[in-house]
């Protein structure tokens, strides 16, 4: 692995053309020649009983991205103890590839708390940091938090009122909302009744 890469960290469940989107922003903007989507199989901030099986949403960002160039998924966390903490992947990847410049990706509501992330320093000390609005978001406050990390920089992506939650509910009230999914991720879904 080489080059600057781009680390998107999330559950997606399901990944969805907001995903696409603010990756896509993040490789023009950015200055990256990759990003990779990690699937996270355990968020130490979410419930993992609402979470499809990881090889589910591994195999739903496969079926997302199979036609870009410059996005692909990962599942390297999927090998390392769980909960996940970001900052013991990150150390990972330095160590295996050493010759690779990771630049993590996160919204803003992830920097005002990351403060609170196990070895949040390790994270801020050794990789630059992109940090994406989100809607009704408070971009003065995030522009100040940001000042406190001499890696991090506020991107002014596009605002994606889209959320994973939202979709689901829709596949569970039999009224999907079909262009806010790649195609053949909403074809899987709904061939195989995942959130019915």
């Amino acid at each position: 692995m080489k080059g600057k890469i781009g680390l998107f960290f999330g559950t997606f469940n399901p990944i969805h053309v907001g995903h696409l989107i603010l990756a896509e922003y993040m490789l023009n903007y950015g200055e990256l020649d990759r990003v990779l989507f990690v699937i996270t199989p355990h968020n130490p901030f979410k419930q993992k009983s609402t979470l499809l099986p990881d090889r589910e949403r591994l195999h739903l960002a496969y079926l997302a991205l199979e036609d870009q160039l410059n996005m692909q998924p990962s599942d390297i966390e999927f090998g390392l103890p769980q909960p996940n903490y970001t900052a013991q992947t990150m150390a990972y990847l330095r160590e295996k590839h050493p010759e690779a410049n990771f630049t993590l990706i996160m919204g803003e509501d992830n920097l005002r708390s990351l403060h609170k992330w196990q070895n949040y320093e390790s994270i801020v000390d050794n990789h630059r940091i992109l940090v994406y609005p989100r809607v009704g978001g408070d971009y003065e406050g995030t522009a100040e938090a940001a000042q406190k990390y001499p890696n991090v920089a506020v991107v002014d992506a596009p605002r994606m009122e889209i959320s994973a939650s939202m979709i689901r509910q829709s596949f569970k009230d039999r009224k999907p909302l079909q262009n806010l999914l790649p195609k053949a991720v909403f074809e899987y879904i709904e061939g195989s009744n995942l959130f019915q």
